[in-house]
């Protein structure tokens, strides 16, 4: 993990409303070192290798947050996303590269507390905990804005709930303190 030159780490908050780009920003300065970018555009042009987390609205006029994400991706930086929306989730997450899904507005001490989790499994090196906290952050999203009945019809929820079990089982024969972790992740206050 990269991070600014007092060794905190550099979050890039992403946000068309300038509004909400700033609050967010004023809410994680003291934590982190923080840069705005309001719009893809400008997101994907202040992309660099120090960025450690990206705070990322998914519905942008000029470029969609889903397409940023895809850029961030294919140019290969492995940083920290975590989307930031009003938009309420559909099942195509389970199949996006980011980390966590916060729905707006967003408290402070949740995105506090996701940056924490999510940078700190990122720094543990181990990817089977990233891959675990991602996959898990997806479905509970999922489950919460969806019905029952409208899970049961994805195949793809399926799968990915099964994937979550396995590293799961597989995290706490690896690691003496999962249990602890998991606890901490799940007591983050999701919107």
């Amino acid at each position: 993990m990269s991070s600014s030159p007092d060794g905190r780490p550099t979050v890039l908050v992403v946000d068309d409303e300038t509004e909400v780009a700033d609050v967010l920003a004023l809410k994680i300065r003291e934590r982190y070192e923080t840069r705005v970018a309001y719009g893809g555009r400008e997101a994907l042009e202040s992309m660099d290798e120090t960025v450690d987390a990206v705070l990322l609205d998914r519905r942008m006029p000029d470029v969609h947050g889903d397409d940023v994400l895809a850029e961030i991706r294919d140019r290969g930086h492995d940083c920290v996303v975590v989307m930031t929306t009003a938009v309420d989730p559909e099942l195509n997450i389970l199949e996006m590269d980011f980390d966590d899904y916060l729905s707006k507005p967003i408290e402070t001490e949740t995105l506090l507390s996701t940056l924490d989790t999510q940078l700190d499994s990122r720094q543990s090196g181990d990817p089977k905990l990233e891959e675990f906290f991602s996959v898990v952050s997806k479905l509970e999203v999922l489950e919460s804005e969806l019905t029952p009945a409208e899970l049961a019809d994805s195949d793809e929820y399926e799968h990915r709930k099964r994937e979550a079990e396995e590293l799961g089982r597989e995290l706490q024969e690896t690691h003496p303190d999962f249990d602890e972790i998991v606890d901490t992740f799940r007591d983050i206050g999701r919107n």
